[in-house]
């Protein structure tokens, strides 16, 4: 089963690039971040006609978060849970950014879709609420590792995990996507025993998944790395490979992320 989590940055800004790649590199789930679509806005007719299963938790302008499947679909939940008080003090989270559902190919596989909060800037409300929101994600990690099944949360984690995830580390030390309490969240949620999925397969400095728009960075590769697949133990033993798929980046009207890809025996 071929996986990619791919952050978009708009459905409807991509539409002509996204359906291309999907032609072109054919996954057969897609976990998708940033549609800034509500759901029934989103053009799912277009995808489904390509053969594609799809569920979305859509959010207006913003956010986003969306499944494409060639395998169907079971179990779906939207939001992780904790809602309550996950925003400011006695406020709902109402931020679209959790999507997970069981794909059922030769064995099912539980995906979860993730689109992390940036928390910039920081410190501030935006980097409480980005680490609020970690603590939320290592208990949905911690339930899901103590089903010991196989499953995967593959998205857009807005951290840059070590210095050589990043062309130029010293420029990103005080933002929110490297700053030692996110990296120190990350690290806490991979330590309940899950494999990183890149760096399981690919060692060493020059992997990114992110380039700004700015300055021609893509040209110059000054990127960084920030769309991680994180496995369950039962989920890494099935893995095959793992790649960046950088090229999409030098296309027509690019999102600023690239797709990663997992290739899992299910």
């Amino acid at each position: 089963m071929k996986i990619a989590t791919f952050n978009i940055n708009g459905v409807k800004a991509r539409i002509d690039a996204l359906t291309q790649w999907l032609r072109d590199s054919a996954p057969d789930v897609a976990l998708l971040q940033e549609i800034k679509s509500l759901d029934a806005n989103f053009p799912r007719e277009v995808f489904e006609d390509m053969g594609y299963n799809v569920e979305t938790h859509g959010q207006k302008g913003f956010n986003g978060v969306a499944i494409l499947s060639k395998f169907p679909l079971e179990d779906v939940v939207r939001g992780l849970p904790d809602a309550q008080g996950a925003g400011r003090e006695g406020v709902d989270d109402i931020e679209a950014r959790w999507i997970e559902a069981t794909v059922v190919g030769e064995r099912a596989v539980r995906i979860c879709g993730l689109y992390l909060p940036n928390g910039n800037p920081a410190p501030g409300p935006k980097y409480d609420y980005k680490l609020r929101w970690m603590d939320r994600l290592h208990a949905r990690a911690k339930a899901l590792m103590e089903r010991e099944e196989p499953a995967l949360m593959a998205g857009d984690y807005n951290v840059i995990p070590q210095a050589l995830d990043a062309k130029r580390p010293d420029a990103w030390r005080d933002d929110a996507l490297f700053r030692p309490e996110s990296r120190a969240a990350f690290r806490r949620i991979e330590n309940l025993g899950f494999t990183e999925a890149f760096r399981a397969r690919v060692q060493g400095a020059g992997h990114y998944s992110f380039w700004d728009y700015q300055a021609g960075a893509y040209d110059r590769n000054d990127g960084i790395r920030i769309d991680h697949v994180l496995l369950t133990p039962q989920c890494a033993d099935l893995l095959t490979d793992c790649w960046i798929e950088a090229e999409v980046r030098g296309r027509d009207k690019p999102s600023d992320h690239v797709p990663v890809w997992v290739n899992i025996a299910a």
